[in-house]
């Protein structure tokens, strides 16, 4: 399994003998758990998964090439841990409680553990074919999604029945659920980048920003469109083609090779200059995959560097605290020589009348 062959190369080149994965979207990537509860050790020659009896037959249908063990109250994971016996061990300490980690070292020397910090979830950063397909069937979902609230968005309805009403539709395109809460904020409330759809009443003439995506076969969609419900003003329209423009140049920048710092860096020239630098406080985008939040980061601190086959969000915004806020998103594949764009929705100024 190249999932498996690509951790233990990593392994190899960090002196590690094993890798335990406690976190499930590591356990779904690493083995193929969909299930809420187990874990997995990867040696140089072996694969274990465990798991109790709950979840045992599934782990035996699921994690292919896996060894499964079976956990109990008797016999905790710890136990299996310590028979083992390997030697320097990896495990994710951004993953796990204190508790665990004072149970793992009862049975593991503590100078033979290693945190991976974000080790496992960069070795995720650059998608596999049958990955890129999962991501770009929920993108396409998250398109008709987008259609489809354009056709039934009105002044008087709520943003959370509109929130609701697209997590049904994506439903029944075949989603399995969202990649996050949606934003669904309008009017004053589209000042707020995270604001997660409310009992507001929609009105005639709101800017209205919808952050969504949706899940697909474990894999996560990502896009974000802002329209007027209504007549739009000069300073909305003023608004959203900065935006625009920040998030078309950003656009064209990526390729292979390029500076995630510098893509950022692109998008608050833009908006600096149309005097709005006090209102982009958030970075330009960040990775996507089994988590909607993934590596690479990309913003004005960020180290990362794009390689073919990484899937980014590039999403500049203008929020303004008396008046509203704009943010343009769009799910990118990075390609050999340049870029494809998975989020196909239209990105002129739409007006609802």
């Amino acid at each position: 399994m190249e999932r498996i062959k690509k951790l233990r190369e990593y392994m190899s080149k960090n002196n590690l003998d094993a890798v335990w994965i406690t976190k499930s979207e590591n356990m779904r990537y690493y083995a193929g758990f969909t299930g809420t509860e187990g874990s997995a050790l990867v040696t140089e020659k072996e694969c274990f998964f465990f798991a109790d009896f709950r979840y045992t037959k599934q782990a035996t249908a699921q994690c292919v090439g896996y060894e499964i063990k079976t956990i109990s109250f008797d016999k905790p994971v710890y136990d299996y841990l310590k028979e083992l016996a390997v030697g320097q061990v990896g495990f994710e300490d951004e993953a796990m409680s204190v508790s665990q980690y004072k149970q793992l070292i009862r049975v593991v020397d503590e100078n033979r553990l290693h945190g991976l910090k974000n080790a496992l979830t960069l070795l995720r950063a650059i998608k596999f074919e049958d990955e890129i397909e999962l991501i770009r069937q929920a993108a396409a979902i998250a398109d008709k999604g987008f259609e489809y609230v354009l056709g039934i968005v009105k002044p008087g309805m709520t943003e959370k029945e509109l929130a609701l009403e697209l997590e049904f539709f994506m439903r029944r395109q075949g989603a399995s659920g969202l990649s996050f809460d949606t934003i669904v904020a309008s009017g004053i409330r589209s000042s707020m980048p995270h604001g997660v759809a409310s009992d507001k009443v929609i009105e005639a003439n709101d800017l209205l920003t919808l952050d969504f995506g949706c899940i697909y076969k474990g894999y996560c969609s990502d896009m974000t469109r802002t329209f007027v419900v209504g007549k739009a003003s000069e300073r909305q329209r003023e608004l959203y083609h900065i935006v625009l423009d920040a998030q078309l140049q950003v656009l064209e920048g990526i390729k292979p090779g390029a500076s995630c710092r510098e893509l950022d860096a692109i998008s608050r020239k833009v908006i600096g200059e149309a005097g709005y630098a006090d209102f982009y406080g958030h970075g330009l985008g960040h990775g996507v995959g089994v988590e909607v939040h993934e590596l690479p980061i990309l913003n004005p601190k960020s180290d990362f560097i794009l390689e073919k086959n990484m899937i980014i969000t590039d999403e500049p915004g203008i929020y303004l605290p008396d008046f509203g806020g704009v943010r343009i998103e769009d799910l990118i594949l990075v390609t050999e020589n340049g870029y494809e764009l998975l989020s196909r929705s239209p990105k002129e100024f739409i007006e609802i009348n």
